[in-house]
């Protein structure tokens, strides 16, 4: 299988055609409830950490608001409502700091912090498909502040979505998953598993190249 882009490379994303519905792109900053007994703020550290915010209706053993963001969470990403993504955003305090690093940090979100934002807010779980190896490579890239490289990891992590066959060079196929993240396999299967007019993501891929022929790894 090969992979198409429509040319979307906007912010930074790629977007392919695929079987794989496209996330939400409801990601607003929920807003403070003007009076409650527990700030919001409270009750997502609360939440957070596990214990238990006191309701205004008397004590109990559960939780409402881990209630609740366990019910959006348990929802495909298109049932989920633009409020449903809000009450992620204000009760949810790991989600909100990985928001707020990728809009305001330096540097890019590591493989961990992608992993929970992709899991929780329900877009395709790329980083399941990268070994602890490889999410080793992409943390290395992102603290090298090398986000082409960091991003022509992910290419090759989302090719591995499609599953075990992939297109490779002359008509050739080969198993992205099993196949190892080195510049020779770059350059002679993942970069033709993507077909990309505008030449995004091959530029990614030599990126990608470029940096582990500067950074080569000792098993």
């Amino acid at each position: 299988m090969i992979i198409e882009s429509k040319n979307l490379f906007a912010a930074g994303a790629t977007t392919f055609k695929s079987k794989i519905s496209q996330a939400i792109a409801a990601t607003q900053a929920a807003k403070t409830a003007d009076t409650v007994t527990i700030s919001q703020a409270a009750r997502a550290a609360l939440a957070a950490s596990g214990a238990s915010a006191p309701s205004s209706a008397g004590s109990g053993s559960t939780n409402p608001i881990d209630t609740k963001l366990s019910e959006i969470k348990s929802k495909d990403a298109m049932s989920r409502t633009a409020e449903d993504m809000d009450y992620l955003y204000a009760h949810d305090a790991k989600l909100a700091a990985i928001r707020d690093k990728e809009n305001h940090g330096p540097g890019g979100l590591t493989s961990s912090e992608v992993d929970y934002m992709q899991k929780t807010i329900g877009f395709v779980n790329t980083m399941a498909n990268l070994s602890p190896a490889e999410k080793a490579l992409y943390d290395k890239a992102v603290a090298s502040g090398d986000s082409q490289a960091v991003a022509g990891i992910g290419q090759i992590a989302f090719i591995r979505t499609m599953g075990h066959t992939a297109g490779g060079a002359d008509g050739t196929t080969y198993d992205p998953i099993n196949t190892e993240i080195t510049a020779e396999n770059i350059e002679k299967y993942f970069s033709h598993s993507i077909v990309d007019p505008s030449g995004k993501a091959q530029a990614l891929f030599q990126a990608l190249i470029r940096y582990l022929q500067n950074n080569p790894t000792s098993s």
